[in-house]
């Protein structure tokens, strides 16, 4: 999950939803740069989160007993594999796109341990052998990828607040396409990209976000039932061209 720190205590936004905001964003995109298997990368892109660790223990908690943030958390090999297992049940696409982003999550991390190391070269083999069953060619399962990876990092940078203020200029990544992009906020409150990569000129998107007033849990159970009666908004953001 993605937690931060807040003047009434953390504001929490679960990864699945991260999901749906970049999910939201990959639909603005300009129809004629689309990747191939549209819909399939679509939702690839809603899931590549999913096979979270369960809610139990202290799964989600720091050794404080603060909410665990997602950047803290290295990388765990079976929630790799849950994710990808996930993706299979509904397509080899699917389970490629996801693939590909544990691959590019973790390449960095190769050597420090066996198991990762395992992961790491497993994938490697179901890629090529995912491609082949397709007959695309490695540029546009990249392509894909890439489309994919750029919807994911512009919805974190929402969902983080990591956009500067006074209209300053933030990379978000390389597209797809090879170019990189920046975002911004005017005065008006309204979001820039630049250059701009979407086909309507305007569009808003959301996410849900829990306000959760207590500082620390003793375990998962209560952190959940707390945000269960926390207050939750619909955070929003207007794209303008």
């Amino acid at each position: 999950m993605i937690a931060l720190t807040a003047p009434y205590g953390w504001e929490v936004i679960h990864q699945q939803a991260h999901g749906m905001l970049a999910l939201q964003l990959a639909l603005q995109w300009e129809v004629e740069k689309r990747p191939v298997r549209w819909v399939e990368t679509l939702v690839a892109l809603t899931e590549h989160d999913d096979g979270q660790e369960p809610w139990q223990g202290r799964n989600h908690l720091t050794e404080a007993g603060a909410p665990l943030n997602f950047e803290m958390i290295q990388y765990s090999v079976p929630q790799c594999s849950n994710v990808i297992r996930i993706g299979l049940e509904k397509s080899r696409w699917n389970a490629l796109m996801i693939s590909m982003h544990i691959s590019y999550l973790y390449e960095s991390k190769r050597g420090q341990s066996q198991e990762l190391d395992h992961l790491l070269e497993e994938q490697a083999k179901l890629q090529k052998k995912w491609r082949n069953h397709y007959k695309v060619r490695q540029a546009e399962a990249q392509y894909a990828y890439d489309f994919l990876q750029w919807c994911d990092a512009l919805s974190l940078i929402l969902c983080q607040d990591q956009i500067p203020v006074e209209e300053r200029r933030l990379e978000i990544s390389k597209g797809p396409d090879g170019v990189t992009y920046f975002i911004f906020q005017r005065k008006n409150g309204s979001i820039g990209v630049d250059p701009w990569p979407f086909g309507p000129s305007e569009f808003t998107v959301e996410v849900e976000s829990y306000h959760v007033e207590q500082m620390t849990f003793k375990n998962d159970d209560e952190l959940f039932n707390v945000m269960q009666t926390s207050a939750v908004t619909d955070k929003r953001w207007i794209f303008e061209k």
